[in-house]
């Protein structure tokens, strides 16, 4: 095996991912007699720069746990092993285990490589919980993630990820923009975003056929409204308001919740979501976009006290 990795070394041209070129991926994949794999979204990044912004936007220490997902052949996964204390990668695909083990070789005391479907992925699957999210991640199932790591992992204080460009807007929405939904609420209740840049397609191998954004995330103390009670209650409402997104936030949640505890419920849900819009201060004719994560959390902890979501979640 040809060693192209020492810890504390300079590699050629200074990089910091050595792996982060084409010729180099191709290389690596062809020896192991791999291509690429559309159905996993696998797109490998091939820029050095990129590499080190990412990095530099995460500000990872040296004492730091990283968790990655989806380290692929090990691009990002070489140089967070050169920064942080210990990285937790985490791959679907077991073609590309034994590339990550051969490509990180020179740390193999500080990585450790789990087999698995990170939405299957729990605080209990690991010795150590990471601190960091740091990934080039999956774009079918990155929003998915992104929220999950932040509810599962209490040790999370921060995610700088890889997405698609435009599930990087709906993270980083305000209201009264089309990008603002359910999706935005949900995620603002554990974490805000402080920083972004673009990443063209050229930039991946093979490049995909949209446009990305590296974008960080930290976590957010909520104070006395972070009850877990007051999240998921703020969960269903949100789902409640963007259910129909032209209609009022009052037409719109009584869809969702008739929808759910049946049409004989209607009248009394009326009279229910009346007298909770009227005590979080709600106008009825607004929309669902309109309402900042302050009202949506208010709007949650009315709805929890009236039993209207209790039973949803």
């Amino acid at each position: 095996m040809t060693v192209l990795y020492r810890k504390g070394l300079h590699t050629v041209g200074n990089a910091l991912s050595p792996l982060a070129s084409v010729s180099t991926t191709r290389s690596v994949m062809e020896r192991h007699g791999l291509g690429t794999k559309k159905a996993l979204g696998q797109h490998f990044l091939i820029n050095d720069g990129i590499v080190r912004h990412i990095c530099e936007l995460s500000g990872v220490q040296s004492d730091d746990e990283v968790l990655e997902i989806g380290p692929g052949i090990g691009t990002l996964t070489v140089a967070l092993l050169q920064k942080a204390r210990r990285v937790i990668a985490v791959e679907r695909d077991p073609d590309l285990v034994p590339i990550l083990n051969e490509t990180c070789a020179a740390w193999r005391d500080s990585l450790a490589v789990l087999q698995k479907d990170a939405l299957q992925l729990y605080p209990k699957d690991m010795d150590e919980q990471p601190r960091s999210l740091i990934a080039n991640l999956p774009y079918a199932v990155a929003a998915t993630l992104v929220l999950d790591c932040f509810q599962r992992f209490e040790s999370l204080e921060s995610a700088t990820v890889m997405v698609q460009a435009e599930v990087a807007d709906r993270i980083a929405a305000s209201p009264g923009v089309k990008d603002y939904g359910a999706f935005t609420v949900k995620l603002g209740l554990y974490a805000h975003p402080v920083g972004r840049f673009a990443v063209s397609p050229g930039n991946f191998f093979p490049p995909p056929r949209v446009n990305s954004a590296v974008i960080r995330l930290d976590r957010i103390d909520l104070g006395s409204q972070s009850d877990e009670t007051i999240r998921q209650a703020t969960t269903v409402m949100a789902d409640a308001a963007f259910a129909s997104r032209r209609k009022t936030i009052a037409n719109s949640s009584l869809t969702y919740f008739v929808a759910r505890k049946g049409t004989d419920a209607k009248e009394e849900l009326r009279s229910t979501l009346s007298a909770v819009f009227e005590e979080a201060h709600i106008d009825l004719r607004r929309r669902g976009e309109t309402l900042s994560l302050d009202e949506f959390m208010t709007l949650g902890r009315v709805a929890y006290q009236h039993g209207l979501v209790s039973s949803l979640h």
